[in-house]
């Protein structure tokens, strides 16, 4: 893939997105989709109450559009079925995600969706991506990151696939906490799944989906930079983390997404610890959890917290394409 088609497809999804926000974020605001603050949040967070959410419907709506354009311009009429997985993916978790905004705004249930139904409408989506893997005949075999050695996983890929697909989309989700946070961290781990894509040379439409994934959260970054115009809410985050999933599973990476992912699952391992020591103990181990409440709760700035974020996912962002790249 060369440089033009790189950044014109950047260009594509961050213009949409960037033209897409004065007419969405109004809209939202009239129809009084604003977001909820829980109570129990960080106090600092209160002011918030009312700013616009379900902001992933620009960005998922420019990840589609982009991605779609570009795929047929470089491939034309040779566009695989991983490409459609993708945003079958993005789409059905984007739904969900939707759905739970929705309530939550709407129907005025702070905490939309239960939780059994939105792990059994994780779980469907997950059981239908992998049916479709194995129709085409994907490969059940994983790598370990950096070595040749491999192992087939035979039917437990599939439990592995609904762990992957639930688990990111879960992790993802509990990192939308701050303004730009999750669309930072999430464009750094994209745009290493960007790279080990083009470098495998075998998946440009993950390639192309992830590069319009990066700049479709650019372009959102513009509008949810600190303070914050709108937030993605369900809709982006849930969209963003099985999208995340889908794209290690296809580029044969599952194991190297702890890695690329390592903000998300530091993020999620808080929560767990946190729970765990709490029923355990009485006590907590952190002020508040997920991990970046508590950096806001010991005194840090919220955009001193989202940059070190940043910064650290950058730094895992590259220890993966290293191990994927530079050892192989």
């Amino acid at each position: 893939m060369d440089l033009t088609t790189i950044l014109i497809t950047l260009g594509i999804a961050f213009l949409i997105t960037v033209l897409l926000s004065p007419i969405f974020i109004p809209l939202l605001r009239r129809l009084k989709f604003g977001q909820s603050i829980r109570e129990e949040g960080p106090k600092s967070h209160i002011n918030k109450s009312g700013t616009p959410t379900m902001g992933g419907l620009m960005i998922v709506l420019s990840i589609i559009i982009t991605a779609t354009i570009m795929t047929y311009k470089v491939l034309g009429g040779n566009v695989s079925y991983e490409f459609w997985l993708l945003v079958f993916v993005l789409f059905g978790y984007g739904l969900l995600g939707f759905l739970d905004d929705y309530i939550k705004v709407v129907m005025k249930r702070n905490l939309g969706l239960n939780s059994k139904q939105k792990m059994l409408g994780q779980i469907v989506i997950a059981l239908i991506f992998y049916f479709i893997l194995r129709a085409n005949d994907f490969s059940t075999y994983i790598q370990i990151p950096g070595t040749e050695l491999s192992f087939d996983f035979g039917w437990f890929y599939a439990v592995l696939i609904v762990v992957m697909l639930v688990g990111a989309s879960n992790a993802v989700n509990l990192t939308d906490g701050l303004d730009g946070l999750l669309a930072g961290t999430a464009a750094i781990a994209f745009g290493a799944y960007a790279i080990i894509a083009m470098y495998q040379g075998t998946h440009s439409e993950v390639a192309i989906f992830s590069l319009a994934v990066v700049g479709a959260l650019l372009g959102f970054l513009v509008f949810n930079a600190h303070p914050a115009k709108v937030f993605m809410g369900d809709t982006g985050s849930l969209a963003l983390g099985g999208a995340i999933a889908a794209v290690a599973i296809l580029t044969k990476t599952e194991i190297l997404l702890v890695i690329i992912g390592g903000i998300f699952v530091i993020e999620t391992l808080s929560v767990i610890i946190q729970v765990i020591s709490f029923k355990t103990t009485g006590k907590r181990i952190f002020k508040m959890s997920p991990l970046h409440h508590h950096y806001e709760l010991i005194g840090w700035s919220e955009w001193r917290v989202v940059t070190t974020f940043w910064l650290i996912g950058l730094v895992f962002a590259v220890l993966g394409i290293y191990i994927e790249v530079g050892l192989n």
